[in-house]
């Protein structure tokens, strides 16, 4: 006679069944904080578009703003923006860089981790103390410049440079370092013509959401280029217009027509923004899939 065979219930006992609802009840908090994030920034996007789109143009973008109030427009503080911005990007795209080797590739433990913690409190600074900084080096006893203002800004992006370049170069391989230390090449080598090359995406990546995040800056460039000629100028020497110092000396003003001239440019300024980081995110994800090994 053969033995019972024991029954084996394969239903979830008490213990799994709280922790599948726990689980689930986690997802849920995830998923509506994520929402919640997202509506967020569509509320503010949509405000602000609602705000300004009576200001909204072809003139408006075209056309520089007016002395005296009215029907102007911010096509010489865009592309006084973008002179600035691209003046901070030429300065600390580069060090950022350098800084990024030197700590992946050159730097012992020690070192590195002192000058990240250097890196980390340079990234929380507020912006409003670098263009102090910034004024009481460049522009006290002078005039407002605009490269002054590109400086202060150049200072606010270098630790995001420096640090997201680091993080793509220590996604590149090991054997890749390796296999270019075998051949007899020296280290320096190794790393301009081995692994910057496989790196370029992600660093430019990370630079174009460090500039991203100075356009939008208003502080430092209210202590360095605010005092400006509204006409169009190319001349970083002197104070040049940008749309953050136009937006807050709109908002300041009794005029009805500059508040919304004011949420309009908030509106040019917010596309850019999210355009320029959509973009970046959307390479360095690429970036990213092509470096792991």
């Amino acid at each position: 006679m053969s033995a019972a065979t024991p029954e084996i219930s394969l239903r979830p006992g008490g213990r799994l069944r709280r922790r599948l609802i726990v689980n689930r009840c986690m997802e849920a908090i995830g998923t509506a904080a994520a929402l919640l994030a997202v509506a967020a920034l569509g509320l503010v996007i949509v405000s602000v578009g609602v705000r300004g789109a009576p200001a909204l143009s072809w003139h408006f973008l075209t056309t520089p703003p007016s002395l005296f109030g009215g029907a102007g427009g911010i096509s010489s503080a865009i592309v006084g923006s973008l002179l600035i911005v691209g003046v901070a990007t030429a300065l600390a795209l580069p060090l950022g860089v350098l800084t990024a080797i030197y700590l992946t590739e050159f730097a012992s433990r020690r070192v590195a981790a002192a000058i990240q913690l250097v890196l980390d409190v340079m990234n929380g600074l507020p912006t409003i103390v670098t263009g102090i900084f910034v004024y009481g080096l460049i522009v006290i006893g002078s005039h407002q410049k605009a490269y002054a203002g590109a400086l202060a800004l150049a200072i606010v992006m270098l630790p995001v440079v420096a640090r997201s370049a680091q993080e793509v170069l220590l996604l590149v391989p090991a054997t890749l370092r390796e296999a270019g230390l075998a051949l007899g090449v020296s280290r320096w080598r190794t790393v301009l013509g081995v692994i910057l090359p496989t790196t370029w995406s992600g660093i430019i990546t990370g630079t174009v959401i460090a500039a991203a995040r100075a356009a939008g800056e208003t502080a430092p460039l209210l202590f360095t280029t605010s005092i400006f000629n509204p006409a169009l100028s190319t001349d970083v020497t002197k104070a040049l217009p940008n749309i953050p110092v136009l937006i807050f000396t709109y908002s300041e003003q009794p005029d009805k027509v500059l508040h919304e001239q004011a949420w309009a440019a908030a509106f040019v300024l917010m596309l850019f923004i999210l355009a320029a980081s959509l973009l970046a995110r959307g390479v360095l994800a690429r970036s990213q899939r092509r470096l792991r090994p």
